[in-house]
């Protein structure tokens, strides 16, 4: 491993990673093509999920994320984030819960209907509903139920943290998203 001049640690040729100092944050001027970093995110094959909360009124907001993942055991903590300038940033950010759904493989129109810009995401859904909670998705492979302990704007994100106060799973195949792309995993 070679540090270069250039703030680049070269691993083995053709690949490479920046080094950045814990102590700064990442600068704009860093010459990062966009498409290009981009795809190299989208080259990490993640789950589905959807996230949902009750907004200042009472009224469920949903929406498709793949940013989700665990934190802790113990505390049990997960973590997700959601785009600064999405129109549910305000409503998640003033939540005092979240609910998130690990979509089945089988669920893909579900991913879409909630990835959508539709007024009604909940339209013709199969959802789960508990008075004082965000809802679930029906039929999804886990659930968990959460209290949003914190949030944090990183870059042109808001970083979501929730204890979970419930979690169930099921048996079945996860959907998943690689290469902007929805598909299934193949176990032969």
């Amino acid at each position: 491993m070679d540090a270069g001049s250039s703030g680049l640690v070269y691993l083995s040729p053709p690949c490479f990673a920046l080094r950045m100092p814990h102590s700064k944050s990442v600068s704009s001027h860093l010459d990062l093509d966009p498409l290009a970093l981009r795809h190299a995110f989208a080259s990490f094959a993640t789950g589905v999920t959807v996230i949902t909360a009750l907004d200042a009124y009472g009224n469920a907001v949903g929406m498709t994320a793949n940013s989700f993942g665990s934190v802790s055991l113990d505390p049990p903590l997960v973590q997700w984030s959601l785009r600064i300038n999405s129109g549910l940033h305000r409503s998640f950010v003033e939540a005092k819960q979240f609910a998130v759904s690990v979509l089945a493989a089988n669920q893909e129109v579900v991913a879409r209907q909630f990835a959508s810009r539709s007024p009604d995401r909940f339209a013709g859904m199969d959802m789960i509903e508990t008075p004082g909670e965000p809802p679930l998705v029906r039929g999804a492979l886990a659930h968990f139920v959460c209290k949003k302990v914190n949030d944090y704007r990183v870059g042109d994100h808001e970083l979501f943290i929730g204890e979970v106060l419930r979690a169930t799973a099921h048996e079945g195949s996860p959907l998943l998203f690689h290469g902007s792309k929805f598909s299934v995993l193949r176990i032969d």
